[in-house]
């Protein structure tokens, strides 16, 4: 079985749904998965412990400071266990815990410390899941990479009806089947992704820029480390935030991504250029803030930056995939089959940025993928859901490269 010997951490929180835990945990056990659970004292109050204890054949941990029967430091080593860390249900609070980064108990130090990667499957009133605050945090952690389930719609305990209610146990099995079977076929390989934009300083207060977030470079980066890779991570300006767990290196200029990445490049089995660096910094950078020019022009001299992708281009092995990125606005396929061969990319990612959904600020995207051989369209789809995508194609070029 795909679940077979995975290690889930189940925290289990205070709402009504915590009784569609029992199902998850028997689903689970039947996978032949080892099951530790956590709850908080306010859970305890839906469903005992021992409810827990006897269909994941573990203890179940609810106090901080309870002793264990052997020594160790409960919340580290649960931490280090899990190949999945899930909480469900997931309420307002815990949401917001864990936005912020609090550990004020046993489940939330867990969740703090641990590397595996996070689900969450929300529950409560559909006024609270619809509040700023409670949409605010979950956009913080999906940034983060976390993963959600549901909620779902329909009729509530409190007797509402609308968004908020937790997935059915066979749906959060199903999300956690997902990616624990998902196929581990960069495990072994180095992996370096580009993120976000560059600024190029005029003064202590003023800089060039774009509007890059990362997003799409995160999704990346974080959908590489799930497939097994070890992933480097070099980081201009962004405002999303990187993925927790994975080596991060942060620049500024496109002088800085330069360097990071040339110095890096060589050893690595692929490199994915999501970045957008600026392709000019000014010639001359004022120690002091400019003032106005009392009703005159205000004439700055630009000069280009280094090219990063001819750089990894001109230097890649023959073993090696390099996946660059084109936003255009117009002639998309023209313009990024220009680049593929000017830069020696296997693989150009094409957005048009012009169309809704695509390109800067956005969680979602639309692509066309194009290789010296083919072409692909990728539909409206997360930024995640996207990394995917490419990382399956950077999986054929690698195997048709290494067979040849």
């Amino acid at each position: 079985m795909s679940l077979r010997g995975k290690t889930v951490v189940l925290g289990i929180t205070g709402g009504i749904a915590a009784y569609k835990s029992v199902s998850l945990v028997s689903m689970l056990r039947k996978a032949e998965c080892t099951v530790h659970v956590i709850m908080t004292k306010n859970a305890t109050q839906f469903v005992t412990p021992l409810t827990f204890e006897t269909l994941s054949n573990q203890p179940v941990v609810v106090d901080t400071f309870e002793r264990p029967e052997r020594w160790e430091v409960a919340h580290v080593a649960l931490a280090k266990k899990a190949d999945v860390f899930v909480i469900a249900p997931a309420t307002a609070n815990v949401l917001a815990k864990a936005a912020c980064g609090l550990a004020d108990d046993m489940l939330t130090s867990t969740l703090l410390a641990t590397k595996a990667p996070l689900f969450f499957a929300p529950a409560m009133n559909t006024g609270m899941w619809t509040a700023l605050p409670t949409q605010h945090n979950v956009a913080v952690l999906k940034e983060r990479g976390c993963h959600f389930v549901g909620p779902e719609g329909g009729f509530l305990a409190c007797g509402d009806s609308g968004a908020g209610r937790m997935s059915e146990p066979a749906a959060i099995f199903a999300a956690i089947e997902k990616l624990l079977s998902a196929a581990d076929d960069f495990a072994g390989l180095k992996v370096m992704v580009t993120a976000g934009g560059t600024r190029e300083r005029l003064d202590p207060v003023r800089y060039l820029g774009n509007n890059s977030t990362g997003k799409m470079g995160f999704a990346l980066a974080q959908a590489a480390a799930d497939r097994g890779a070890q992933v480097l991570l070099v980081c201009g300006m962004t405002t999303a935030e990187p993925p927790q767990g994975i080596e991060c290196v942060r620049v500024e200029s496109t002088m800085d991504l330069y360097q990071a990445v040339t110095s890096q490049a060589p050893e690595m089995d692929v490199v994915i250029q999501a970045a957008a660096p600026a392709d000019y910094r000014f010639k001359e950078v004022h120690a002091q803030k400019m003032k106005k020019q009392h009703g005159m022009p205000l004439l700055l001299e630009l000069v280009e930056n280094p090219d990063i992708a001819a750089a990894i281009g001109k230097a890649k092995r023959s073993d090696q995939i390099f996946v660059g990125f084109a936003a255009e606005t117009e002639k998309l396929s023209a313009n990024a089959r220009q680049k593929l061969e000017a830069k020696n990319c296997d693989l150009i990612v094409a957005n048009d940025v012009t169309q809704p959904g695509a390109g800067f600020g956005t969680d979602t995207n639309i692509a066309t993928l194009i290789t010296r051989d083919e072409m692909t369209d990728c539909p409206l789809q997360s930024k995640r859901d996207l990394a995917d995508v490419i990382l399956n194609k950077v999986m054929q070029l690698r195997n048709s490269t290494v067979c040849k």
